[in-house]
């Protein structure tokens, strides 16, 4: 069973103490509850702390443990962040794609996938490659309306930029 370690912070506190009190008193298998510790552990103690390495090892626990391909999306996302953080953007847009194919409505997985697209179009301008830039600009495109369109208010600054470049529609 994984140590799980309460932070400082009030915030983090009170969630640990509700969701202690949760896994108690819902009906859960052992298994879903286990689960549910690694994943809280990875997001609680290791992901909020910068300790990514530890982070990954309780997300691929909660994956072994975890049947409900719901909470499984939010695992795989939580992992696509961590590989973002790491700048391992492929393997950031590898499982954000996974977690969309069992969860659908992840805006920001759209959303974190539409930034590293329009990443790699700046980096392509950089490289003086303009084709290969405005590919991976539509490529942000289309991700950023599909992260709009399951959250209309939120995204602000990419709606202005669809606006700005003509993608919007």
């Amino acid at each position: 069973m994984p140590r799980s370690r309460i932070n400082g912070n009030f915030i983090d506190k009170t969630f640990s103490i509700v969701a202690n009190i949760l896994l108690r008193i819902i009906p859960t298998t052992s298994g879903e509850k286990e689960a549910f510790t690694y994943y809280r552990d990875g997001v609680m103690s290791a992901q909020s702390e910068g300790n990514y390495a530890e982070a990954l090892q309780n997300y691929y626990e909660a994956m072994r443990l975890e049947i409900d391909p719901y909470d499984r999306s939010y695992i795989l996302y939580n992992i696509g962040l961590i590989h973002t953080s790491n700048g391992e953007h492929t393997k950031a847009l590898e499982y954000y794609f996974r977690a969309l194919e069992r969860n659908p409505f992840l805006p920001q997985a759209f959303n974190n996938m539409a930034v590293i697209c329009h990443y790699r179009g700046e980096q392509a301008i950089r490289q003086g490659d303009s084709e290969i830039a405005e590919a991976w600009f539509n490529q942000a495109a289309e991700y950023w309306k599909q992260a709009i369109a399951l959250t209309p208010g939120n995204y602000i600054e990419a709606q202005n930029w669809l606006k700005i470049t003509g993608r919007f529609e």
